[in-house]
């Protein structure tokens, strides 16, 4: 697959997964340099949102997003994912005073090469959402393609209340 970045054509690493297929293994960090690895996914139903940097305006707009919809989501948990250092995600989280979102870290990029999400030409896994069932399998998929546009986030909620109810206050 390609995507674009500021209309440049760029090739991904590898073969995505497809809708049906299980969440390859792979191994992230947290914010605690705690070691994550797919199986600790596995069990609730999950939005996985990728962004390529978060120390970007769309990456920080696509992250505040999604943390804002997780309430209204208790059965369901949220991650971000990126390939910027801990450090960086922590650094990002005290600018940006956000303390209520899963951060994971790809600097190792074993998330990104497992899932076909790595660009190598700049560097950084692509904008991307993923949902898993609680088995690990993949139930939507979205790979942005112009990388500098935020992601159908109506899409992805909507695929979302497919496994798990919006709960309104």
């Amino acid at each position: 697959m390609e995507v674009t970045r500021l209309g440049k054509k760029m090739s991904l690493a590898g073969e995505l997964p497809a809708v049906g297929d299980r969440l390859p293994k792979f191994k992230l960090f947290d914010q605690q340099n705690e070691k994550v690895k797919t199986a600790d996914l596995i069990g609730q139903v999950a939005l996985i949102s990728v962004v390529p940097d978060l120390n970007t305006p769309v990456c920080t707009l696509q992250t505040r997003k999604f943390t804002q919809q997780a309430d209204y989501y208790p059965a369901a948990k949220f991650y971000t994912v990126s390939n910027n250092s801990v450090a960086e995600q922590t650094g990002w989280c005290a600018a940006e005073g956000v303390n209520n979102v899963d951060l994971l870290s790809d600097e190792e990029l074993s998330f990104g090469y497992e899932t076909g999400l790595y660009v190598p030409n700049l560097g950084n896994l692509a904008r991307s959402i993923w949902i898993i069932d609680d088995t690990g399998k993949i139930v939507y998929r979205q790979v942005v393609v112009e990388q500098s546009d935020e992601p159908d986030y109506l899409a992805a909620l909507a695929a979302l209340e497919k496994l798990v109810p919006r709960v309104d206050d």
